[in-house]
């Protein structure tokens, strides 16, 4: 027989887990999740990985649905918890949807986001404004710990400037325009973004199956 995940301890009262360390996506859910699941306390049953005692997870998926799925089972099979993860990059239409699940890497040091970004632009440095679509694209995932899961996906569709624009934000944020407007996401205030953002539209559409799973 296989052998049984040991679970890891957690905070007493935890509910559901975000498979990250990253404090803003925890914001974030918590928000989403503020009211929507009757007595969950979003401020302590919902919780990150590093709370919940969970390791990091390989993302070794070649979609960002499936990279956000094997975090999203292997948390909550670890922790016995209900967890939630994302996975969410940018793609170039003429880049054949690139960097994609390798966003983060695309200059070969992970995070780098100044080096990936001005690699991305010399790349693209002769190519026409009216061929430098791109979107950016977040696949968020809940799994209960038999592994029963659901994904859902949002996209923020624009364009590509030939130069940064904007103090705000991270990663590609100042190179994508969104379509319809004239500023990059970097330019953006944090609640305009969020509005309009692929990870709040892929978060917002997998509401109903947190509450569901959390019933």
């Amino acid at each position: 027989m296989p052998d049984t995940p040991e679970v890891a301890p957690y905070p007493e009262g935890a509910r559901l887990v975000l498979a990250t360390r990253n404090a803003g996506k925890l914001r974030e859910l918590r928000e989403l999740l503020r009211g929507k699941v009757p007595g969950l306390d979003v401020d302590t049953q919902v919780i990150d990985a590093q709370a919940a005692g969970a390791p990091d997870v390989v993302e070794s998926g070649t979609t960002f649905e499936a990279n956000s799925l094997l975090k999203a089972r292997e948390v909550a099979a670890v922790t016995g918890l209900v967890a939630v993860a994302d996975d969410s990059g940018l793609a170039v239409d003429v880049l054949g949807g690139a960097p994609g699940i390798f966003s983060a890497r695309w200059s070969g040091r992970h995070g780098d986001d100044e080096a990936n970004l001005h690699l991305l632009l010399a790349q693209l440095a002769d190519i026409p404004a009216e061929h430098r679509g791109a979107s950016f694209v977040c696949a968020a995932a809940v799994a209960l710990p038999d592994g029963t899961a659901h994904v859902t996906r949002g996209a923020l569709e624009g364009s590509l400037l030939t130069a940064p624009r904007g103090t705000g934000g991270f990663g590609y944020d100042p190179i994508l325009q969104p379509s319809g407007m004239q500023v990059s996401c970097a330019e953006l205030t944090p609640a305009e973004k969020n509005a309009i953002s692929h990870r709040a539209q892929a978060f917002a559409a997998l509401v109903p199956h947190l509450v569901d799973a959390l019933r």
